[in-house]
């Protein structure tokens, strides 16, 4: 499991955000602009310092009387904006994460390539690649780290339409193959619906759910109204129908 329960302050804002989650999947992370959800994030990565306790997959992170920096959390971050290492090729890139990679099992370089579509792209520097390339790389950059918890925060919000059709299939992929568990952070209703196995909605600090997303379709046993219903829910949860 996941355990997190985390208060403080930045700056006017209160975070006040518990919740437990499977230690496996994607949960989705989901509400309005400003409901603090990259602070959640952030948090979660050691990046930000709030009061209280992280505990993932029975490791602590962090408790009263323990801090442990981003670099001895096993976490995985992909942000918004690809950050690759301009001066690495991407193979250098996936390389330098592969060198400082915690111990146990995790992807491997050849998996992680494949499964991010990324062969004929190795020799490239990132000023050469697509958007939608350059965020996966990021993505495998990410996993060859072997985190024991992904954190995604809107990785495709700075994509446009074409290079987020191209790259959904791959987060598609990660999802289907791996156990990892996966905090992905979006106002995208498809993104949410597409990928998520649970979602959390976050208001003004607060976590609340999660909702279950498990047994099939759930859209497929849904009326016309029923939809239009959820839909609905959806844009009130601070979600863009894009």
């Amino acid at each position: 499991m996941i355990d997190v329960d985390l208060a403080g302050r930045f700056g006017g804002f209160e975070l006040a955000a518990r919740a437990s989650m499977p230690a496996r999947g994607v949960t989705a992370v989901v509400g309005p602009s400003g409901a603090g959800k990259t602070t959640l994030l952030r948090c979660l990565a050691g990046l930000a310092r709030a009061q209280g306790q992280v505990k993932v997959g029975g490791a602590v992170w962090q408790d009263e009387g323990r801090f442990l920096p981003i670099h001895r959390r096993g976490v995985g971050y992909v942000f918004q904006e690809p950050s690759l290492f301009p001066h690495l090729s991407v193979r250098g890139n996936l390389e330098f994460a592969a060198r400082r990679a915690t111990a146990g099992e995790g992807v491997g370089f050849d998996e992680a390539v494949r499964m991010m579509g990324l062969g004929a792209l190795l020799d490239r520097a990132p000023d050469k690649l697509s958007g939608g390339e350059r965020q996966r790389a990021a993505i495998a950059r990410a996993l060859l780290s072997r985190p024991a918890l992904l954190l995604m925060d809107e990785p495709l919000s700075s994509l446009d339409a074409q290079a987020k059709a191209e790259v959904m299939p791959f987060l598609d992929e990660l999802h289907r193959r791996l156990s990892l568990p996966v905090i992905y952070v979006s106002h995208d209703a498809g993104e949410v619906a597409r990928l998520a196995d649970r979602v959390l909605r976050m208001e003004q600090g607060r976590l609340t759910g999660p909702v279950e997303l498990s047994g099939g379709d759930p859209l497929a046993q849904l009326d016309d109204d029923q939809v239009r219903a959820l839909a609905r829910a959806a844009l009130a949860a601070g979600l863009e129908a894009g």
